[in-house]
């Protein structure tokens, strides 16, 4: 009988490293289950909310006009779907959103990168910058459309405006947070302008630039919904507004629900993106 206490010897073959080597297999079905169980745990509330919802509104507890139920808001959901109209008001919201993230968003990692390198355009062009940041998005529509009128430009520098002042401020701060000591070592390694900005400050600053671009992309989002609601002829907001005039509370519902998935849906992209990028931060996980 062998004596528990000895050491067990890898078989014939066998190198010790190699039976000490992790299985892939089995840590992807681990990984795999232990996203499995966030998904069922994450979703564990919404479907409970909905199932409550769905109870109440069929029993008569809640107005239906008021509030839809989720089989009436999904029915709502379905027919813009089967009719064409969803898509092709999605498609047009999207493209807005895209066309001022582009714009607000390129100039404000372009300013961020100025005012973080030199103090001097910091001195000259930060405080114009936080006083424009400070103006909500309701306060400057009105008068961007009154310079542009209802057409596509007044909607794309409104989101371009929301869109601008994530990335400036976490590029800013970003390249403002690399350690001192980093360009005092690039200096002893004789590094170029260049290398410092390929090795050294851009890797450092990665987790503002981001974390820029995810509030950049969100308020962007947002901004596409100001914008929609106060003017427009096509997009989701057009259809939200429609439908307010003529009393369809589930499509109001069904316009909410677009924006808050699609909004989801591109948080999780650079979610994804940062753990992708950010593997060697050792962060706490909760």
């Amino acid at each position: 009988m062998n004596n528990p206490n000895e050491l067990a010897l890898p078989a014939a073959g066998q190198s010790p490293a190699a039976s000490q080597a992790p299985n892939p297999a089995a840590a992807r079905s681990k990984r795999g289950r232990a996203s499995l169980r966030a998904i069922a745990l994450g979703s564990a509330l919404p479907v409970l909310v909905l199932a409550i919802w769905q109870l109440a509104g069929n029993l008569g507890w809640i107005d239906a006009f008021f509030l839809p139920t989720p089989a009436a808001i999904l029915e709502s959901l379905w027919n813009l779907m089967a009719s064409g109209k969803m898509a092709t008001h999605l498609g047009i919201s999207i493209g807005r959103a895209a066309a001022g993230f582009a714009l607000g968003g390129s100039l404000g990692l372009i300013f961020g990168l100025l005012t973080g390198f030199s103090r001097k355009s910091e001195i000259f062009l930060d405080p114009t910058v936080q006083m424009l940041r400070m103006i909500p998005h309701l306060a400057i529509a009105p008068l961007i459309i009154l310079w542009f009128g209802f057409g596509e430009t007044s909607k794309v520098l409104i989101i371009a405006k929301g869109a601008f002042f994530p990335l400036y401020v976490n590029t800013f701060l970003g390249i403002r947070s690399v350690d001192k000591k980093l360009f005092e070592v690039s200096r002893v390694l004789q590094y170029s302008r260049i290398q410092q900005m390929i090795k050294l400050i851009i890797p450092s600053s990665l987790p503002n630039l981001l974390m820029g671009l995810r509030l950049s992309l969100a308020v962007s989002w947002l901004g596409l919904v100001v914008a929609e609601l106060i003017g427009s002829q096509s997009g989701v907001g057009f259809l939200i507004n429609l439908a307010k005039q003529s009393s369809l509370t589930e499509q109001i519902f069904v316009g909410v629900l677009v924006f808050a998935v699609v909004g989801m849906m591109v948080d999780l992209f650079v979610r994804s993106l940062e753990r992708r990028l950010l593997k060697w931060r050792d962060s706490y996980k909760g």
